[in-house]
C-alpha cells in the first residue's frame, strides 16, 4: 500500500507526475522489480501561507493614533496579505472571525480595519489576536491569525503649559478686546471653551488662543473652562481653568522717565551691562506694584531683558554677522509699565538700539601670494589679484596700497579697491627673474573711529617667465625668378626678402649660405643684387639665404630657397638668308623634402599580431560560455 507522506504537498504545475520504483522479493525466490507511476492533476486547492497559517500567526504593528476604520492588514492573493490562494477569482472566498473579542473589524474582502474610535493612545503597547477562517464555495477552508501590535503614539501630547491661570482686567475693557492668551503644546492644536455655556462674555480663537470679551466688561469673576485638543484626533485633548476678575481703576497710567530711549552701543558690550533705568511712578507715588515687560521682535527680546525698572544687555551684540545686518544693525522694542498687572493702567517706552562696529581684527594676507607674468608683457597686461581678508563686517573690506610706489625697480602697480596688479614698465629678465613686492592691507568701514584702522604687510612674489624669440617667419619661403642679365660691371636688384621676427628682437640679418657661385650674388640688407659679367652664363641658380632674429644666446634663424633664372643678355644679329633655330637646354630643378616616417622592426609586427589574435580568441570563448550559459 503506497501512502501520501504527511505534510507532503502536491503542486500539479510543478510535478505532474512521480516515478516509484519498487521491488519485491519472496523467500528463496529471486527479487522483482517493478515501477508505479503517479500523476498529479490539477484540482482546488486552497492553501494558507505562511506567516498567516503558522501557530503564532503574522504580526502587524501600527501606531495608537492611527485614523478610525484604517485598513491594517489584508488577507488576499495579492502579496499584501499572507494567504496564498489556488483558485480562479478570489472573490469567492468568505472570511470568517473566530474569536470575537476584539475592537478590530474584519470585512468581506478579508481586511482588517482599526476600531471604528480608533485605540486609546494613553495606553502603553496593545496587543490584539485575530483567528481568521478562510473558505471557498467548494468547502474547502484553511485557517491563521494575526496579531495586531498598538505601538504608543510618537506625536506630542496636548498639554498646557498653564494648566490654572488668574487674570485681572480693569472695567470698561470693550468688545472684542484681547484679555489673555493660553497656550497648549501638542499638535494641530485647536481652543474651545467648555464653560460657561452662558451668558457668553468670552469667546476664544480656536488657533491662536486669544481670549476676547464679546461686549463691555463690568465688575464680575468669571471661570472658564477652556479645551485644546488634536483637530485630526480629537481624543488627544487637554483642559485649563482660567479666572477672569475685572475691577475697576482709576485709569490713571504710570509716568515715566525717559518717555523714549534712543542710544548707540558698541558690539563690544558685554552681557548684563545696563543700558537705562527707568524712573516711573503711578498716582499713588509708589512703585511697589509696577511690573515692566519687554515687548518687540524676537530679536530684540532674546538680545536685552529686563530686570525691574534696568534695561540690560542679554546676549553678545556681534556686529560682524549677516544676522544683524539683516536687521539694520538696529533693535526695536517697546517697554511696557503697567499697575498691577492692568492692561488700561499701562505706559509704553519705546526703545531704539543701535550697534556700532569695533575694529577687531587686523587684516589678514592671503595663504599664496606668487605670481608668473611673461618677460614680454605689455602694458596694463593683469600679473594677478591679492586677495586679502577681514573677519570685521562688512567682511574683505580693503584697501590696498604698493609699498615704494610704481617706478623702473617695481614696474607695477596695485588697484587700490581689487588688489589688482598690473605691469607699468618694461620688465627685463636678463637683468632680474623675478620681483618682490610689499602690498599693504588696510581696512575700512570697520570703526567709527578712522584712527583705529589696522594694516598689515604682505609679501608677493612676481616671477618673470622667459619667453624664447620667434624664427623670423619670411613670406614666401620659396620663390623662382627669372631676369635678363645686364651690362658686366652693373649691379641689378633681383628681389626684397620680406621677413619679420619677434617685435622686441633685434634687427634681421641675412647671409648667403648655398648656391652663390662665383660670387654673382651679394646681399644689401634684404634685396638681392646680381653682378652681370661678360660671360654668358644661361642657366638657374638655387641660393639659400639663412636669415638671423634675436641676439645673444637666443639667436634664432630659418632658410630661404631662392631660384633665379639668367637669360643672357640679346644681342644684335645680321641679316641672313637663312633661318637658325637655337633650343636652350634646361636643367632640371630638384627640390628635396625629407619625412619622418615609422618603420618598426619584424618582431615588434610579430608580436602585436600575435597578442590580437589571443585577445580575439579570449573574447570568442566568452561569448560562447554566455551563450551556453
Amino acid at each position: 500500500q503506497v501512502t501520501l507522506r504527511a505534510g507532503a504537498e502536491l503542486d500539479a504545475r510543478q510535478v505532474n507526475q512521480y516515478t516509484l520504483i519498487l521491488r519485491a522479493a519472496c523467500p528463496g525466490e529471486d527479487e522483482v522489480e517493478e515501477r508505479l507511476f503517479v500523476q498529479v492533476t490539477a484540482g482546488h486547492v486552497l492553501r494558507c501561507d505562511t506567516p498567516f497559517a503558522s501557530a503564532e500567526g503574522d504580526v502587524v504593528q501600527v501606531l495608537a493614533d492611527v485614523a478610525p476604520r484604517t485598513p491594517l492588514y489584508a488577507v488576499l492573493p495579492q502579496p499584501l496579505g499572507g494567504l496564498t490562494v489556488r483558485f480562479p477569482s478570489p472573490s469567492f472566498l468568505q472570511f470568517r472571525l473566530r474569536n470575537h473579542n476584539t475592537p478590530l473589524v474584519l470585512t468581506r474582502r478579508g481586511v482588517v480595519l482599526a476600531p471604528d474610535n480608533g485605540f486609546d493612545p494613553s495606553k502603553n503597547t496593545q496587543m490584539f489576536r485575530l483567528e481568521i477562517e478562510v473558505m471557498d464555495r467548494h468547502g474547502h477552508n484553511c485557517s491563521g491569525a494575526v496579531r495586531v501590535e498598538v505601538l504608543p503614539s510618537l506625536r506630542p501630547r496636548v498639554t498646557f503649559l498653564e494648566p490654572q491661570r488668574a487674570v485681572t482686567v480693569t472695567e470698561g475693557i470693550g468688545p472684542w478686546e484681547v484679555v489673555t492668551q493660553i497656550h497648549a503644546r501638542g499638535d494641530n492644536v485647536r481652543y474651545a471653551i467648555l464653560a460657561p455655556v452662558a451668558p457668553v462674555l468670552f469667546t476664544i480663537d480656536e488657533v491662536t488662543g486669544e481670549i476676547r470679551s464679546t461686549r463691555r466688561l463690568e465688575l464680575i469673576r468669571a471661570h472658564l473652562l477652556i479645551r485644546a485638543y488634536n483637530a485630526l484626533h480629537p481624543d488627544d485633548h487637554a483642559t485649563a481653568t482660567v479666572n477672569v476678575t475685572v475691577r475697576g481703576t482709576d485709569r490713571q497710567a504710570p509716568r515715566c522717565v525717559p518717555g523714549i530711549f534712543v542710544s548707540q552701543v558698541p558690539e563690544t558690550v558685554s552681557p548684563g551691562s545696563i543700558l537705562v533705568t527707568l524712573s516711573c511712578t503711578d498716582s499713588t507715588s509708589t512703585d511697589g506694584c509696577l511690573h515692566y515687560a519687554l515687548e518687540g521682535p524676537p530679536s530684540s527680546r532674546s538680545h536685552f531683558c529686563m530686570e525691574g525698572p534696568r534695561l540690560k544687555v542679554n546676549t553678545t551684540l556681534d556686529y560682524d554677522s549677516e544676522a544683524m545686518a539683516a536687521l539694520g544693525f538696529q533693535f526695536t522694542a517697546t517697554i511696557v509699565v503697567t499697575v498691577g498687572g492692568q492692561p488700561l493702567q499701562s505706559t509704553r517706552v519705546p526703545v531704539l538700539v543701535t550697534v556700532t562696529p569695533v575694529n577687531e581684527f587686523r587684516p589678514a594676507c592671503p595663504s599664496s601670494a606668487t605670481f608668473t607674468v611673461p618677460e614680454t608683457a605689455a602694458f596694463g597686461s593683469v600679473v594677478g589679484r591679492v586677495a586679502g581678508t577681514d573677519r570685521d563686517y562688512p567682511l574683505d573690506s580693503l584697501e590696498y596700497s604698493l609699498e615704494g610706489g610704481s617706478g623702473p625697480a617695481q614696474p607695477f602697480s596695485i588697484d587700490r579697491r581689487t588688489g589688482e596688479i598690473r605691469v607699468v614698465g618694461p620688465l627685463g629678465s636678463q637683468q632680474q627673474k623675478s620681483y618682490r613686492l610689499a602690498v599693504r592691507l588696510t581696512d575700512t568701514h570697520h570703526d567709527l573711529d578712522p584712527r583705529k584702522r589696522q594694516s598689515r604687510l604682505c609679501d608677493v612674489s612676481v616671477r618673470l617667465q622667459a619667453v624664447p624669440d620667434q624664427l623670423p617667419v619670411c613670406i614666401p619661403e620659396v620663390q623662382e625668378l627669372q631676369i635678363t642679365a645686364g651690362s658686366p660691371g652693373s649691379r641689378q636688384p633681383v628681389t626684397r626678402l620680406l621677413c619679420h621676427g619677434s617685435p622686441d628682437s633685434a634687427a634681421l640679418t641675412y647671409t648667403i649660405v648655398g648656391g652663390n657661385e662665383n660670387g654673382r650674388f651679394r646681399l644689401e640688407g634684404s634685396t638681392l643684387v646680381f653682378l652681370p659679367s661678360a660671360r654668358a652664363e644661361p642657366r638657374p641658380f638655387v641660393l639659400l639665404v639663412k636669415v638671423w632674429g634675436g641676439s645673444g644666446a637666443r639667436r634664432r634663424s630659418t632658410v630661404v630657397a631662392l631660384v633665379v633664372r639668367v637669360a643672357p643678355r640679346s644681342t644684335p644679329v645680321p641679316p641672313s638668308s637663312s633661318t637658325q633655330h637655337t633650343t636652350l637646354h634646361k636643367e632640371p630643378l630638384v627640390v628635396m623634402r625629407t619625412e619622418a616616417v615609422w618603420h618598426p622592426p619584424a618582431w615588434f609586427v610579430a608580436v602585436l599580431t600575435i597578442s590580437g589574435a589571443l585577445l580575439l580568441a579570449t573574447l570568442g570563448c566568452t561569448a560562447w560560455n554566455l551563450l551556453c550559459r
